[in-house]
């Protein structure tokens, strides 16, 4: 400190110190910083405490008789935190991920390395939980604030001595119950691991492991002409393997074992264009709706034409669905047509008005058949409604539930009457144009909400209450359950993130993602899932199919392996 006192730096610092003396009272002299010098006038050195100071000179009014006196608290260069008063989730930043709500723009489409984080983080919260609260009969699961003192005064006592350090053998802890710990060879006292039994048991214990998928696709096809359209079906897979594509004017069938390509029909003559294609549960038979509402029906195995309903609606037909010989149609003009294709007359026998917009989106329940099975059917005017076709007139006649008039008959008067929806859902936002039926559990019905909803919502079509919902982040385009596991696809298109056009595969009803799968470029409109359940197709603007292989063979049972009634074993 001499060398410091009697450098040049030093005699200015005090000869600066000498003239403020001088020139400046003492009650109104500014502190010093003995390193850094006298503050420059008006300028205000910040501070610590975030208190307001106010200043005698520009209050304005009387000064004070009595001067307060000025306490100078001095801050060094560290802050230590304490946390023994605090609560541990704040201080070893444990604190709920549903405590923090980005915003709509910051918002990401989960990932299917969420899983796996997911996953990681619940394994590291438990062993921090373990090691810095270990389990202690003396001693809470979860350290607390202490208790507020006593306004009253205690009489003053005199501590207590207390060692700090204290050595003794575990067997004098506790003289009336000795134990023979240090005998134990796997004793904690002997382990070289640097965390407790209790997380060294969580770290070894064993851990589900996530299904891994294929992010690239096995087979990409051009599809030239196929049409970006929100509210059209285009792409349907056939239960006998055949994948029918409907591209401009024309539908073309795919073979999937041997990849054969065949044209079906070809509408140019007409000048229409194919706005819908849908499959007959058997495979046999494609119905075909066009922009000029016109439906078509075609025999697949000879590529003819069955049956042709002109002017089956008033404006384009977006959407088909097959329940046995029940054909439903759903288009532009706001209703959904019912036909039996084993009758000759062209009017549907049943017409249901339930959607104010047009209808987008048409789905017959697999279970219990054409006579007890529902209809599910979403519209743009952000609705959802659930058909019972059993709720007819013609059923309170006495004419079978099947929903079907006797052949023959005239159906003019129940044809202009529409039925009252079973139910109605209200709380999508936007175009519902993606439903699906859980093949797993009866009743049970997804539906997913265009650009302004981004949610796919799961309900409980037997008492009309939702179960569940999932904010994708992204428009969903379309939804398709695993027929091999609990498991949903939905492909998605426009997104408020940076992740786009993005194909999700769901755990139901955890709603963990699987995997993600991403390679179109537009937005994924169509989504048809192969027979056995194996495979998806997606088709997009960019005039692709893409085929991912998306879910593992189905197992079978042991049962079905080894049958007692397979007699060709037996043969030698």
């Amino acid at each position: 400190m001499s060398g410091l006192k009697n450098s040049p730096f030093g005699k200015r610092l005090r000869a600066s110190q000498q003239e403020t003396d001088d020139s400046t009272p003492r009650r109104n002299r500014p502190r010093i910083n003995s390193v850094f010098g006298v503050s420059p006038a008006g300028s205000a050195t910040p501070s610590l405490d975030s208190r307001p100071t106010t200043s005698s000179d520009s209050s304005g009014g009387p000064d004070s008789p009595v001067d307060a006196p000025r306490v100078t608290r001095d801050y060094g260069d560290r802050f230590v935190p304490s946390r023994d008063t605090g609560d541990m989730r704040t201080s070893y930043h444990l604190m709920e991920q549903e405590l923090s709500t980005p915003s709509k723009k910051n918002r990401i489409i989960p990932s299917e390395s969420d899983a796996l984080k997911e996953q990681a983080n619940a394994l590291f919260s438990s062993i921090l939980h373990t090691e810095v609260t270990p389990p202690s009969p003396h001693r809470p699961s979860s350290p607390t604030r202490p208790p507020v003192a006593s306004t009253s005064a205690a009489p003053p006592s005199t501590p207590t001595r207390r060692r700090l350090f204290a050595y003794s053998s575990p067997s004098r802890s506790n003289p009336s119950t000795p134990s023979r710990r240090l005998d134990t060879p796997t004793d904690e006292a002997y382990s070289m691991s640097p965390v407790r039994a209790q997380s060294r048991q969580l770290l070894e214990s064993p851990r589900r492991q996530l299904r891994s998928v294929c992010k690239t696709p096995y087979r990409v096809l051009d599809a030239p002409e196929l049409a970006e359209d929100f509210y059209l079906n285009l792409v349907d897979w056939s239960s006998t393997n055949v994948l029918g594509v409907g591209l401009g004017s024309c539908v073309y069938l795919w073979t999937a074992h041997n990849a054969a390509v065949s044209k079906l029909c070809d509408l140019a003559e007409s000048r229409d264009t194919i706005s819908s294609v849908s499959w007959v549960q058997k495979g046999s038979t494609l119905a075909v709706g066009t922009l000029s509402g016109t439906l078509h029906v075609y025999d697949a195995s000879t590529l003819q034409l069955i049956r042709t309903y002109p002017q089956a609606h008033g404006q384009r037909i977006g959407a088909i669905a097959w329940n046995a010989h029940i054909l439903s149609s759903g288009s532009r003009d706001r209703m959904v047509h019912h036909r039996d294709v084993r009758e000759a007359d062209t009017r549907p026998f049943k017409r249901c008005q339930g959607h104010k917009q047009e209808v987008c989106g048409l789905k017959w329940s697999g279970d219990g058949g054409p006579s007890s099975a529902n209809l599910a059917s979403g519209g743009n005017d952000n609705k959802v409604c659930i058909w019972d076709l059993r709720g007819s007139r013609r059923a309170a006649a006495g004419l079978p539930n099947a929903g079907r008039p006797v052949p023959g008959t005239s159906s003019g008067d129940d044809a202009g009457a529409g039925d009252i929806p079973l139910w109605k859902f209200h709380e999508h936002t936007a175009a519902v144009k993606a439903l699906a039926w859980d093949p797993h559990v009866s009743g049970v019905l997804a539906t997913g909400g265009g650009t302004q909803d981004k949610h796919i919502r799961f309900w409980n079509t037997g008492t009309g209450t939702m179960l569940n919902e999932l904010d994708t982040g992204s428009q969903v385009c379309n939804l398709i359950w695993s027929l091999t596991s609990h498991e949903l696809v939905s492909t998605h298109g426009f997104s408020s993130t940076t992740a786009q056009n993005q194909i999700c595969i769901w755990k139901y009803p955890t709603l963990n993602m699987v995997a993600s799968l991403t390679g179109h470029t537009n937005r994924v409109l169509y989504l048809a899932m192969s027979p056995d359940g194996e495979t998806i197709v997606t088709g997009a603007g960019d005039e692709t199919l893409r085929f991912w292989n998306a879910f593992p063979k189905k197992e079978s049972s042991e049962r079905e392996k080894d049958s007692r009634l397979d007699y060709g074993k037996l043969i030698r």
